[in-house]
């Protein structure tokens, strides 16, 4: 698996493709660098799932890695209901779902199946209010746009391809104040 491309990245990728860039140029430096308090709530809030705590059902399984060799990703899911088959990704605040949520929710969808899990439904779940929001399986259209942006995702070259600068999207960058594409100051600081 050393070929696979972490599931997170797609979201990332979406949001901005120097993001993964600069994501592993300050990867190893401390995160009080550039993470901004969305981020730093949403770890929080993450951390019951990350340590597997986040549910007791028996049925429940959380925090399971997940791969997938057609695709080449690799990830970890936040939890699956089996009994339901039910995979749910946790937000902290959902004010909308973007594209690349989506791609993140597909991901581990094609990941689980893969591996042999029965997945019958889709749901994000938003922490803060305590709401399920759920999304349809994805279609063979789906897979195909998913495959589209793996693919992107591969032949990325930061210091050759063209980055469309997005001065909303680069206000809430984590990374915003630390990129030389941009002279945006993020709103987190």
């Amino acid at each position: 698996m050393d070929n696979h491309i972490a599931i997170t990245a797609l979201n990332d990728f979406i949001f901005c493709p120097y993001s993964i860039y600069l994501h592993a140029v300050y990867m190893g430096s401390d995160e009080d660098i550039y993470k901004a308090l969305p981020q730093i709530k949403g770890t929080i809030a993450h951390s019951g799932i990350d340590n597997r705590n986040g549910s007791r059902r028996k049925a429940d399984i959380a925090a399971l890695p997940v791969y997938s060799d057609e695709l080449g990703l690799c990830g970890v899911i936040d939890l699956l209901r089996q009994d339901r088959g039910l995979l749910i990704e946790r937000k902290y605040i959902i004010k909308n779902i973007f594209r690349g949520q989506l791609y993140q929710l597909w991901a581990q969808y094609f990941c689980l199946t893969e591996m042999g899990y029965n997945v019958e439904s889709l749901a994000f779940y938003e922490i803060s209010t305590n709401k399920m929001i759920y999304r349809a399986l994805p279609t063979d259209a789906d897979k195909q746009e998913l495959i589209s942006v793996i693919d992107q995702f591969r032949k990325y070259r930061p210091d050759k391809d063209h980055i469309d600068i997005n001065p909303n999207k680069c206000r809430h960058c984590i990374y915003c104040n630390l990129c030389d594409k941009t002279h945006e100051d993020n709103v987190y600081t």
